[in-house]
């Protein structure tokens, strides 16, 4: 299992646009990937599992993915969150 943590700097956390962007970049991979914010686990491929969340701006997720392109997955969404889902901060 390949695990990473990262910090949700955008305005709108996991929300709407940047929700949808996170699914969707998940779902280009094998991996099963989930995401966890405090107590609360979501499949990374699930769009309403992901918004369930509710992972604010300064949330930090823990980013989980298990298959043979794990460390591909976990990157492209670590990636994804750093680059502010590609919004000016």
């Amino acid at each position: 299992m390949v695990e990473a943590k990262v910090l949700i700097k955008n305005k709108v956390g996991l929300h709407a646009r940047p929700a949808s962007l996170f699914v969707q970049t998940a779902n280009k991979f094998k991996s099963a990937i989930t995401a966890i914010h405090g107590e609360r686990k979501a499949n990374a491929k699930s769009i309403l599992s992901v918004l369930t969340l509710g992972a604010d701006q300064g949330a930090e997720l823990i980013l989980q993915a298990e298959g043979e392109d794990a460390e591909e997955a976990v990157q492209a969404l670590v990636s994804l969150i750093e680059s502010n889902f590609g919004e000016a901060e």
